[in-house]
């Protein structure tokens, strides 16, 4: 079992999430929930849940679902858009004819994508018609995310070309873009009128909305293979060493910044995204253990042992309730105050997208491409 020792540190104040940080009622839009990927919603999992039904696609994916007016969203490998209704019966079907990897964002009834080719695209799901392209010059594999500033809607997204771009939502113009160092695998976290994201290259950068220009950065110990998570005026990312840091957000400046999980041993890793509550950060380690971490000071409240493999499946956290799904296939739902399990299902098969949670039901899809919907 890899060891990992908890620094004790200065308790810092308190962070509530606000509107934008939290996901509540019949949507699920992006795969954390929220334009700033905290992965936190108040809406309540079933106490009992019951597999309503399965809808199996057949064709692999690495999309997390989205949920939008009663319909469950994805894309497969092959680039198509697949959508189902609440009863599990295909209700939309829509192909871009090449490869896409990173899971969509809905907005405005609009859905918006990055394919492997390198096309940012913009599609309307109540015409079924692509309304924009715009063309990259590298694969994109990050999510895009939608920020509001300015009056208006902006998809920003990042590419394999080491540039960030911010576009119009309306016909997908640009409105600024900014040069990183290396691939952008990740999705960005809207703080404000700032986006915070992760590279290969081990930097974390905040970058202003209005301008493209960078306003700070911070260096990790190690390549940063996924999306942080901001909640209130703090940012947690996570490093392939193992590390967890905790970053104090003011005036587009990483102000204070600590290790709340540091790493002993070199082979651990967290390639999952953080979920965050009001006092405690859910995330998921390759050992295998979900842990809960205090925010205030770093100390681990419980850590719970995932059957299987765990992979890149990020957990949710749901009011008083966690869920976490491995690569082994296991759907799991843990008291969030006390990690004790309170029900465990078997997919049968790989999972490494994140759920999606609306009132009274929640949705996993595997990586064979079938759907499973759970409810009360």
């Amino acid at each position: 079992m890899k060891q990992y020792t908890y620094l004790v540190a200065l308790i810092l104040c308190a962070c509530t999430a606000n509107i934008s940080e939290k996901t509540s009622g019949g949507n699920w839009l992006t795969f954390r929930g929220n334009a700033a990927m905290s992965g936190y919603t108040d809406v309540q999992l079933p106490e009992k849940p019951v597999l309503y039904w399965t809808y199996k696609s057949e064709l692999r994916t690495s999309s997390s679902p989205l949920v939008y007016n009663s319909t469950v969203y994805w894309c497969d490998a092959r680039g198509r858009i697949q959508g189902v209704d609440t009863e599990g019966k295909l209700r939309f079907s829509y192909s871009f004819g090449t490869a896409i990897d990173a899971t969509p964002i809905i907005s405005d009834s609009v859905l918006y994508i990055g394919r492997i080719d390198g096309i940012i695209s913009a599609l309307s799901l109540a015409t079924q018609d692509t309304l924009w392209n715009y063309e990259t010059w590298g694969q994109i594999s990050a999510s895009p995310n939608i920020i509001d500033f300015e009056g208006r809607k902006a998809v920003v997204c990042g590419s394999y070309d080491y540039f960030l771009y911010c576009l119009d939502c309306r016909d997908g113009s640009e409105i600024n873009r900014y040069e990183s160092e290396n691939y952008i695998n990740g999705a960005v976290a809207q703080w404000k009128d700032y986006v915070i994201f992760g590279g290969c290259d081990g930097w974390l950068r905040i970058v202003d909305c209005h301008t493209g220009i960078q306003t700070d950065s911070l260096i990790a110990d190690a390549y940063i293979p996924a999306t942080p998570a901001v909640s209130g005026d703090y940012c947690y990312v996570a490093d392939y060493s193992g590390n967890i840091y905790e970053v104090f957000l003011n005036n587009g400046k990483f102000e204070r910044n600590r290790k709340i999980v540091e790493s002993k041993n070199e082979s651990s890793a967290f390639v999952s995204v953080p979920a965050v509550s009001n006092k405690t950060l859910y995330i998921v380690s390759d050992d295998r253990y979900l842990y809960a971490v205090n925010r205030s000071d770093g100390t681990v409240n419980w850590k719970y042992l995932l059957k299987g493999n765990t992979g890149e499946s990020s957990p949710v956290v749901c009011g008083d309730k966690v869920i976490a799904c491995t690569k082994s296939g296991l759907i799991s739902i843990l008291d969030a105050k006390s990690g004790k399990l309170k029900w465990e299902y078997d997919a049968g098969e790989q999972i490494l997208a994140s759920p999606a949670i609306t009132k009274g039901h929640f949705y996993v899809l595997t990586s064979k491409g079938t759907l499973f919907c759970f409810g009360e």
